[in-house]
C-alpha cells in the first residue's frame, strides 16, 4: 500500500519520478482501509527536501500510511516558501485535539543552541508532553533525539570539537530488538551533527542502546517496549546530502573534515558511495510494522489502554 499525502504535494513528483507510489488525498478516501496515521514534525530547513526523504521510506511497506506534516507555528522558516507551508502543514496547536499511531520529529540545526534558546522551544515540549498520551510509537531523529532526551529523561547533549560528518559503521548491540531485523552487523549509517550522547549518559533512564560505535556513540536508542525510539543518525539522507553540507560548510569557511567512508579515496570530486540504503528501508519498515501497525489500537481513542 501507498503512502497517503495531501494533493499537490511537490514530493509526489519526485519520488513516482523513482517509481514510489504515493496516494493522494482524493484517492484514499474511495478506499475502505484504516490507514496508519503518522504525524511528521518537520524541523529541517529544506522542508521539501525531507519530505521525500521521509515519504520515501514509509513507502516501502504494504501498509496504507496517512501522512500529517506539522510545523512549529512561533517559528518563521526561512527556506521555504509559505505559500508551501500553508498549503500543506498543520501548526502544533492544531494537532493536539489528535491522536496518532505514529510520530516522527526531525533535527533542526540547532544543536549549539541551548534548548531554551530554540524559539520554539516551549511549543515543542508542550508537543512532547502531548505524544505521551495521544501518541502510540514515536520516532525522533538527529536533533530532535537530543531535545526528547532532555526534555522526558533529563539527558544532556554532549557538544563535540568537531563535526561527526560520514557514514559510520555501527555495532548491533541488542540483535533481540526487532527494528534491527535484516540489518548486518556492522551495518552504515549517515551522521552529520555537532552533538552525541554516549551509553553512560542514559544509564538509569531504562532506555537501551541497540547499535552504536566508539566513534559516533549511542545511535539507536529506544524505551524496553519501543514505545519511544531514538536515532542519532540520518537513514533518510540522499546520496548527496552530505555531498551538499561538506561543500557548504568548507564554503563558509567552518572546520570540517571530509565525510567519513563517503567519497572514494576521500576525494570530494569524486561521485559519493551509496552504503546505507538498504538499512534506511529495512529500518523503517520494521519500525513501522513491527512497533507500530501490530501492536496499535485500530481505534485510536484506545490509546491510553496499551
Amino acid at each position: 500500500m501507498p503512502v497517503n499525502v495531501p494533493d499537490g504535494l511537490p514530493a509526489i513528483d519526485t519520488l513516482h519520478e523513482e517509481n514510489i507510489f504515493l496516494m493522494t488525498e482524493q484517492r484514499a478516501t474511495m478506499q475502505d482501509i484504516r490507514p496508519l496515521e503518522i504525524a511528521i514534525v518537520n524541523l529541517m530547513p529544506a522542508k521539501i527536501v525531507t519530505e521525500a526523504q521521509l515519504l520515501r521510506l514509509l513507502s516501502n511497506t504494504p501498509l496504507q500510511v496517512h501522512i500529517t506534516l506539522v510545523s512549529m507555528g512561533r517559528h518563521i522558516t526561512k527556506h521555504t516558501a509559505a505559500a508551501h507551508m500553508e498549503a500543506f502543514y498543520q501548526d502544533s496547536d492544531t494537532i493536539l485535539g489528535k491522536r496518532f499511531d505514529g510520530l516522527i520529529i526531525t533535527g533542526a540545526p540547532v544543536e549549539t543552541l541551548l534548548f531554551d534558546d530554540v524559539d520554539y522551544w516551549s511549543e515543542l515540549a508542550r508537543l512532547f508532553e502531548w505524544s505521551r498520551t495521544n501518541v502510540y510509537r514515536s520516532l525522533f531523529i538527529c536533533w530532535g533525539v537530543n531535545a526528547a532526551l532532555h526534555h522526558f529523561y533529563g539527558v544532556e547533549k554532549r557538544i563535540l570539537d568537531k563535526k561527526i560528518s560520514g557514514i559510520y559503521p555501527l555495532d548491533v548491540y541488542d540483535s533481540s530488538s526487532r527494528l534491527l531485523l535484516g540489518l548486518d552487523d556492522p551495518f552504515y549509517m549517515p551522521q552529520s551533527r555537532y552533538a552525541t550522547v554516549f551509553p553512560e549518559d542514559l544509564e538509569g533512564t531504562g532506555l537501551k542502546v541497540l547499535a552504536g560505535s566508539e566513534d559516533t556513540g549511542a545511535v539507536i536508542i529506544a524505551t524496553p517496549e519501543h514505545r519511544q525510539v531514538f536515532v542519532t543518525g540520518h537513514l533518510e539522507y540522499d546520496i548527496d546530502t552530505l555531498d551538499y553540507e561538506y561543500k557548504r560548510d568548507i564554503a563558509a569557511g567552518l572546520p570540517v573534515d571530509i565525510p567519513l567512508n563517503y567519497y572514494p579515496d576521500d576525494d570530494p570530486a569524486k561521485a559519493p558511495l551509496v552504503r546505507w540504503r538498504t538499512y534506511a528501508f529495512q529500518f523503517f519498515s520494521n519500525w513501522l510494522n513491527h512497533y507500530v501497525y501490530q501492536e496499535t489500537p485500530f481505534d485510536l481513542s484506545r490509546i491510553d489502554d496499551r
